[in-house]
């Protein structure tokens, strides 16, 4: 495939903000067993606020349009998604830079820098039942399928399978991290809806990948 250049960006962003949309009633049900009951809407809110923002007409290059899209979700949604989720396409803009298109390599380092980002903002590790246990899965493997030369595409959708996997591995654990922590043992038994709007994130980057690929 050609690279991936701001327009593919764009329509995974859409992508991105149609799913998140159209699951906003399951990923608050998800919230609402574990934490304040408003992931969905809070997240459905900034990302129409997003779609708005670029309505207007594409940034130029894959920093603008990520830093656009970072700091809409910054000023518009609450709780903890709005910063995690805004410090994801933020570090993800910077570390893509001032260009007009990605090639494989260059998105798998971006991405990994807006999973650095979310570290450094929520201090999540592995297995705390937070949007990392599906975001760091999904960064690994599409670094995986990229070091076995497969296609970009091909890359996300591994990425997406691991991001999928990784929500679904959040159902047993016992939340270590923000609000799902203070009820302990009653955490376990329930999907994190961090993860599981992080698994759409992934899957939403495939099929834009993959519609640009045809």
């Amino acid at each position: 495939m050609a690279g991936i250049d701001t327009a593919v960006l764009a329509d995974w962003v859409s992508r991105f903000g149609a799913a998140v949309a159209e699951k906003r009633d399951w990923l608050t049900e998800l919230d609402s067993a574990i934490g304040d009951a408003d992931h969905g809407a809070n997240m459905a809110r900034g990302m129409s606020a997003v779609g708005e923002k670029l309505a207007a007409g594409t940034p130029a290059t894959v920093d603008e349009l990520l830093k656009t899209v970072g700091m809409t979700l910054v000023s518009s949604v609450g709780g903890a998604s709005g910063p995690l989720y805004g410090t994801f396409f933020l570090r993800t803009g910077m570390a893509a830079g001032a260009v007009s298109e990605l090639d494989g390599p260059a998105l798998a380092a971006a991405l990994r820098a807006g999973l650095e980002g979310i570290v450094a903002r929520g201090k999540a590790e592995a297995g705390d039942k937070t949007m990392f246990d599906a975001m760091a899965p999904a960064v690994d493997a599409f670094d995986a399928a990229l070091a076995a030369d497969s296609s970009v595409a091909n890359a996300a959708r591994a990425a997406a399978e691991a991001a999928a996997a990784g929500r679904d591995a959040t159902l047993p654990l016992v939340a270590r991290k923000g609000r799902a922590s203070y009820l302990g043992e009653r955490s376990a038994g329930h999907l994190d809806p961090g993860a599981a709007s992080t698994a759409i994130l992934f899957d939403t980057l495939a099929d834009a990948l993959a519609g640009s690929a045809g």
